[in-house]
């Protein structure tokens, strides 16, 4: 048998990419796209492949801050250049709203020499800007390394509280402005953020993620808010689950958003929020959730910078499932 002419050999070897990329599942979007297309098997399992318990001893209660070294505070340190500072805390929220229902409670009194002030504030939801420890949520019974999820007592969390980040978080922060990356000013609620969308900024930014960064996430959550109102929490743009596996791989230290992180709905059946789950339960990274983004985004757009210092000192609370922050972006 006789071969076909090289122009014909090409050509139906084109023909065959054409048609293979018909076939579901060959296409390079769809290999994408697949992790997507995520159940609560998948969670299940990845909460195990993904896992850091154990890794820095059985006794561990700092997960990943263990990831932010002398070394990587030095070099944070270093990114100081300009030498002004951003706070990336939203002013307390006083009134009732949908995404509000436990306003900030701020009482004054009087004295005979001046006022006193008395604060109130149920600070975990989507109001008012504060560090979620790992303590805060469970997945089948267990906590960050095994721990069994404490009970709730008068003392508060016995094991991976607050308390543990006492002295602080600072680190090489990273922001991913994803409003910027897709050409708009704010990401509609629900919208989910793939990984794909994390590579394509740090393409864009000409900035990778890396071992002990904190990673900021942008959705202009707080843009949205100003220009339509405040809504109801049932939806956010965040992460989708399938970003954990890419965090994981970049081993970062922290993880914050101007949302809760995660996307709400998560898009995966019986599953509300997994990104909190894969953070907390299975990687031990801190989460800073509600944080107030878009000075800091003009601010690293002007600089065309998008990494920095980032500190931030939670309140000591012994046994406690968080703190309210505000968090202090340096360049």
């Amino acid at each position: 048998m006789n071969p076909l002419p090289l122009p014909l050999t090409i050509s139906c070897l084109w023909l065959g990419l054409a048609l293979l990329s018909l076939v579901p599942g060959a296409h390079a979007a769809d290999r994408i796209a697949a992790p997507r297309r995520m159940t609560a098997a998948d969670i299940d399992r990845w909460m195990t492949e993904l896992s850091n318990w154990g890794r820095w001893g059985k006794n561990d209660e700092m997960g990943a801050i263990n990831l932010i070294t002398p070394e990587r505070r030095r070099r944070a340190a270093a990114l100081v250049r300009e030498g002004f500072s951003i706070s990336l805390a939203h002013n307390v929220e006083k009134e009732k709203a949908p995404d509000n229902p436990s306003p900030f409670q701020h009482t004054l009194s009087h004295t005979e020499t001046g006022m006193s002030d008395t604060y109130g504030v149920t600070y975990h939801g989507m109001a008012h800007t504060h560090l979620d420890s790992l303590c805060h949520m469970a997945y089948r019974g267990k906590i960050y390394n095994g721990f069994p999820f404490p009970e709730i007592t008068a003392q508060g969390a016995a094991r991976c509280s607050v308390i543990q980040i006492k002295n602080g978080l600072f680190s090489r922060a990273v922001l991913m402005d994803v409003p910027r990356l897709r050409g708009v000013e704010y990401l509609e609620p629900g919208t989910a953020i793939y990984p794909e969308d994390l590579e394509a900024w740090e393409k864009k930014a000409r900035t990778k993620v890396g071992r002990g960064d904190i990673v900021l996430i942008r959705t202009g959550r707080w843009a949205r808010r100003s220009s339509k109102g405040p809504w109801s929490e049932n939806q956010y743009a965040g992460l989708h689950a399938s970003c954990a596996k890419w965090l994981k791989g970049r081993d970062i230290a922290v993880l914050g958003s101007d949302a809760a992180s995660d996307v709400f709905p998560s898009g995966i059946e019986g599953v509300e929020a997994p990104v909190h789950q894969f953070m907390l339960v299975c990687l031990g990274v801190p989460i800073l959730d509600n944080l107030e983004m878009e000075t800091l985004s003009e601010a690293a757009n002007a600089l065309h910078r998008w990494e920095f210092l980032l500190t931030v000192a939670p309140l000591a609370v012994q046994g406690g499932t968080g703190s309210p922050i505000n968090p202090i972006a340096t360049f």
